[in-house]
């Protein structure tokens, strides 16, 4: 029987599988949790680790990148060919805060394998997601017989992602003379389920912020002056009951500008994944659906903008009855955005907004916390998505769906500095537990994702080859 070179990739994989976890595990012995500032020095080993790995790996250029914070990670292997693509692969290797006390099974910075698991602190979130290039970058070697990838590899491994990424975007706008791609590759996400495979073609864009309403320079007596002037905490309550309409649809002029909708051929595809929306709503601890109407519960969270009250306060909240004017109220809101909108525009429509919708007697404040982030989105019919989910494919042996991801996070920043599309690889699946007690990954998926990374190279380079691809974003 020929040897195919799949089956090259898949014995190297296999071959190799116990060295490779056995690395993997020392990197999540090191306690990279970014948010802790007594922890900064492991976040640091964290990206020497990673160097020397990647060095190890065969990587000629692997260096640290410092911030004002935690310390990212660029790599890079160039092609030898010289109409080959370049591909950015995006990761980090901070993590969570973790400890047994919070009620882990095992002790979270001392991963254990267990029943085709593998336990500890960023395993699936994300430097398991990370290290499974590094495999799959020597499968592709060894299945076609080159001595470097038949696309430029880059790698740039944030130390801040579970932080807010509060440095990334400048980080990126420093650098980006070397970040320069044709893609940029995300592992750090998940798919859809073990048994239905997925890639995720866009992020949502966010905008946060709080708005501070001021009436009576102190609290007042309401039996005195209730009635006759203006209420903080009424106007905040007014303010936030007028952000939607009768079908849940932001109220903001202007707000759905641009909007890009959802084709037919999307809708079908979310629709053909297998959701539970019970199974959902116990997640959510929720007893109902509500949102937009017109569309699904995915298509909601997935593909079309909200607007939250994320807190209201006012007054007093104490035992009893307290009977006053408050002085003053808050409201803090977030906006997740789609593709076609701008956090910088939506700023200012919020902004026009609120202060339209006020009376004679509240002064008020509004402030955002950061210029917000870009939403991103990957056209189902462009190449280079094609050619990860050929790669996914062959790894998995099935047909891979496709979802999107309703957070938010810093892909959208490498798109919007850069130009380029960005992908999505993500073995994860929700019963992972990112940020919470027992993360761990499965096996089985981590080593396919190895598989598909393998695969990922010789595809892109053979589409590009056909066709080099439009940047697009």
């Amino acid at each position: 029987m020929r040897t195919t070179p799949d089956d090259v990739v898949l014995s190297h994989v296999a071959e190799h599988r116990d060295a490779f976890l056995a690395r993997l595990g020392e990197w999540l012995r090191i306690p990279s949790v970014s948010a802790d500032p007594d922890r900064a020095p492991d976040v640091r080993r964290s990206a020497e680790w990673l160097v020397a790995a990647l060095k190890d790996t065969g990587f000629p250029v692997a260096e640290i990148w410092p911030t004002a914070g935690g310390p990212a990670v660029f790599a890079e292997w160039p092609s030898g060919e010289p109409d080959a693509p370049t591909v950015l692969v995006y990761g980090h290797h901070d993590v969570q805060p973790a400890a047994k006390a919070d009620g882990w099974s095992t002790e979270p910075f001392e991963p254990v394998e267990q029943d085709g698991r593998l336990y500890g602190r960023g395993a699936a979130d994300d430097k398991g997601q990370v290290f499974l290039h590094t495999l799959g970058l020597r499968a592709h070697l060894a299945a076609t017989g080159r001595t470097a990838p038949a696309v430029n590899v880059k790698l740039l491994v944030e130390g801040e992602e579970e932080s807010g990424s509060p440095h990334f975007g400048e980080l990126i706008r420093a650098h980006a003379d070397r970040l320069a791609c044709d893609t940029v590759i995300v592992s750090d996400t998940g798919m859809w389920a073990q048994d239905t495979p997925t890639v995720c073609t866009g992020m949502r864009g966010l905008l946060d912020g709080q708005i501070d309403l001021y009436g009576p320079a102190q609290d007042i007596h309401s039996g005195s002056f209730g009635g006759a002037v203006p209420n903080p905490a009424t106007e905040a309550a007014r303010l936030a009951a007028a952000l939607h309409d009768e079908d849940r649809r932001v109220t903001i002029p202007g707000f759905y500008d641009g909007v890009v909708e959802l084709t037919p051929r999307e809708r079908a595809l979310f629709a053909e994944l297998p959701f539970d929306e019970a199974a959902w709503l116990g997640t959510a601890k929720s007893a109902a659906t509500l949102g937009e109407r017109g569309h699904t519960t995915l298509e909601r969270i997935w593909a079309r903008p909200t607007a939250e009250i994320n807190g209201i306060h006012s007054g007093y909240g104490g035992p009893g009855g307290k009977t006053i004017v408050p002085a003053s109220a808050v409201i803090k809101f977030s906006f997740r955005l789609v593709a076609g909108q701008d956090p910088a525009r939506i700023r200012q429509l919020v902004t026009d907004w609120t202060a339209g919708r006020l009376p004679a007697g509240i002064r008020h404040e509004i402030r955002f916390f950061g210029a917000g982030t870009r939403p991103c989105l990957t056209p189902l019919d462009h190449p280079a998505l094609r050619s990860l989910v050929r790669a996914m494919g062959r790894a998995f042996g099935q047909e891979i769906r496709y979802t999107r991801e309703g957070g938010s996070g810093p892909a959208a920043d490498l798109q919007d500095v850069l130009g380029v599309p960005v992908l999505f690889l993500g073995i994860s699946v929700p019963s992972d537990g990112w940020h919470s007690v027992d993360e761990k990954v499965e096996l089985g998926l981590l080593l396919k994702g190895v598989a598909t990374a393998a695969f990922l190279w010789g595809e892109l380079a053979e589409d590009w080859r056909a066709q080099p691809w439009p940047a697009g974003r």
